[in-house]
């Protein structure tokens, strides 16, 4: 992508019949086969998404399918982290246990009403279910754009260290999606989207979040195919621009209004130290996650 000298203000308002600066967003990919699909449509143009320079994106576009469906196979640091209660905002802190009936032919009550019936599960347990105080989940927002110039180590080592703790914190049991997010400026205009790349509940698959944080793939072959895949007008601009410019701030309201309170990351900008090797980007991630109340 585009690296211009200075950074843009973020725009926030769709005006496409006034001259003023504008938004494009694209609907949410609501999950990882979505996204996924939405990069293998048919192209519009010509663009780098499949045919680009393979050293420079990370490899070929047929190895960035197949990382996207098999997962990319990289181990996590070993971790000595202590996941710690989750804040009270995001209703994760403290379990209640609730007691819900479950229906059997044998139980400790007897149903009148499907005894009458004649329902044959017509004895009631009550079954002890731990549920989340206020039913919430722990949303994490993740910019995938970033300059041209960033090296692939800096893409990984960032990656790696966000996947490690964001593993531990599911691994913990907690409810937790994460979200991959597309911003850019194209010329005076913002262009966003957003793909679930983990679902709350789903099992994890850490091969594909290693991927979805950790791999130049991402961006470079499987989102740029995305926009390739779009109106030709806004696909060749998009082009055209080199895949956008500064600022790649993701924003909450990129993601459904249904989602609320995420935890928003900054983009990955090249001259940052903590991406300069795996222990810093381990330390920078690990006071991060402790400041927003995840980790001890």
């Amino acid at each position: 992508m585009s690296e211009l000298a200075s950074e843009s203000p973020l725009l926030s308002e769709l005006a496409s019949e006034s001259p003023s600066p504008s938004e494009l967003a694209l609907p949410p990919l609501l999950s990882w086969h979505e996204f996924v699909d939405a990069a293998r449509m048919p192209e519009t143009i010509n663009g780098d998404g499949r045919h680009g320079d393979s050293e420079w994106a990370g490899g070929t576009w047929a190895e960035a399918l197949r990382l996207a469906v098999d997962g990319w196979p990289l181990a996590l640091r070993d971790a000595d982290v202590t996941v710690g209660a989750l804040r009270e905002r995001a209703g994760l802190g403290v379990a209640a246990t609730t007691l819900e009936p479950t229906w059997d032919v044998t139980g400790s009550e007897v149903d009148v009403g499907a005894y009458l019936a004649g329902v044959p599960e017509c004895m009631v347990d009550a079954t002890p279910r731990r549920t989340s105080r206020r039913g919430r989940v722990v949303t994490f927002l993740v910019p995938t754009s970033y300059s041209h110039r960033t090296p692939h180590e800096q893409v990984r080592n960032r990656g790696i260290a966000l996947a490690t703790l964001c593993a531990a914190i599911i691994g913990a049991g907690h409810s937790v999606e994460i979200w991959s997010g597309w911003a850019c400026m194209v010329g005076a205009d913002r262009h966003a989207a957003v793909a679930r790349v983990v679902s709350a509940g789903e099992p994890l698959d850490i091969g594909r979040l290693i991927f979805a944080v950790a791999h130049p793939l991402m961006l470079r072959r499987l989102w740029f195919a995305v926009w390739d895949a779009q109106d030709p007008v806004v696909a060749q601009r998009m082009f055209d621009e080199d895949y956008g410019g500064p600022p790649f701030h993701c924003v909450p309201e990129d993601l459904p209004e249904q989602v609320t309170d995420p935890y928003v990351f900054p983009y990955l900008w090249r001259d940052d130290p903590q991406w300069r090797d795996l222990d810093a980007a381990m330390e920078w991630c690990h006071e991060t996650f402790v400041d927003l109340g995840l980790l001890d």
